[in-house]
């Protein structure tokens, strides 16, 4: 077996969505679209890996981003103290944070709704993201989201 091969077989496969249209044609208009889908082969998982969801379990600060009624994007500041973000397995991430009609993100998710979902380690530099969906929100569960992308961010 081939380098190419074994890569190839221990690659997480990505959704052809994992790189929304106006990120495949910026890709395609630099060319570099074909070594973009290999690369999100090997980095865009549909799940978090344990050290992703080690390091959103001990943060005390998370940053959430989502789309409001009309379309335009928000982003939020959640905290509290390590361990208020909580990941059950890896397809899974609760927050426990609760509704607040002043918070442009805040008082406008519903079940459903897409979100972003950013850590940061400033000591160490790690980030990891992740997106995924809302599946519960409320007090006094707060807020449950599902797993569609995870990736580590560059620490540069």
């Amino acid at each position: 077996m081939t380098a190419t091969e074994i890569a190839a077989s221990v690659a997480v496969p990505v959704p052809p969505e994992a790189f929304h249209p106006g990120e495949q044609a910026l890709q395609a208009r630099v060319g570099v679209r074909e070594r973009m889908a290999a690369v999100g082969a090997m980095v865009l998982r549909d799940h978090m890996p344990d050290q992703h969801r080690e390091l959103f379990e001990k943060l005390p600060t998370l940053l959430l981003g989502a789309l409001d009624d009309q379309g335009q994007p928000w982003a939020t500041m959640l905290a509290g103290p390590p361990g208020f973000v909580h990941t059950p397995d890896a397809l899974r991430m609760q927050i426990a944070t609760a509704p607040d009609s002043k918070d442009p993100v805040l008082a406008h998710l519903a079940p459903g709704a897409a979100v972003g979902v950013l850590g940061l380690e400033p000591h160490t530099r790690r980030r990891n993201r992740m997106n995924g969906h809302v599946v519960r929100w409320g007090a006094p569960q707060g807020l449950s989201i599902t797993v569609a992308q995870s990736f580590g961010n560059c620490p540069k």
